[in-house]
């Protein structure tokens, strides 16, 4: 049954997003794969980080995320924030950012993005998943993201 369900989830190739997060001074981001919207009215959003991320810890002290759709011209954002680990590196220094809502970084490069207030955090595994109200947005028309089949070459910071 597993091995069915994971070529299943193989055929899927969702968005991916990078999400930050801010906790006083301390900023953190990562790439998420498992989010999407989960309401219409209100507006709710959920995405799901690993517990053993760096970006956890700052998330569940932050009282808001940042989630960014990324431009595929834009694939080192994907490499950064999912390839390495905040545990040792300063993954701000080297990009563009502003502080948005609540302080939580906004990059600069991404092709669309919203700060989202977290309501709730479900515990569910190997991941948590933060219910965010939109706060604040940036969206085009229309847009060219990174998806799951872009950032097939990205070895993880962390394990899952």
């Amino acid at each position: 049954m597993e091995n069915q369900f994971t070529t299943f989830t193989t055929l899927l190739d969702q968005p991916v997003y990078v999400v930050t997060a801010a906790a006083g001074p301390e900023l953190a981001g990562c790439l998420v794969g498992f989010a999407g919207q989960c309401s219409i009215d209100p507006a709710r959003f959920v995405v799901w980080i690993s517990k053993a991320n760096h970006t956890y810890g700052v998330a569940a002290r932050s009282d808001a995320l940042a989630v960014h759709l990324i431009p595929r011209e834009h694939h080192e954002l994907a490499e950064l924030f999912g390839g390495r680990t905040g545990d040792g590196v300063d993954k701000f220094a080297d990009v563009a950012w502003a502080p948005g809502p609540a302080g939580v970084p906004v990059l600069a490069d991404a092709e669309a993005w919203f700060v989202g207030r977290v309501l709730d955090r479900a515990d569910w595994g190997d991941h948590v998943g933060f219910l965010l109200a939109p706060v604040s947005t940036r969206a085009p028309a229309a847009a060219a993201t990174l998806a799951l089949h872009d950032v097939a070459d990205i070895d993880a910071g962390h394990p899952a």
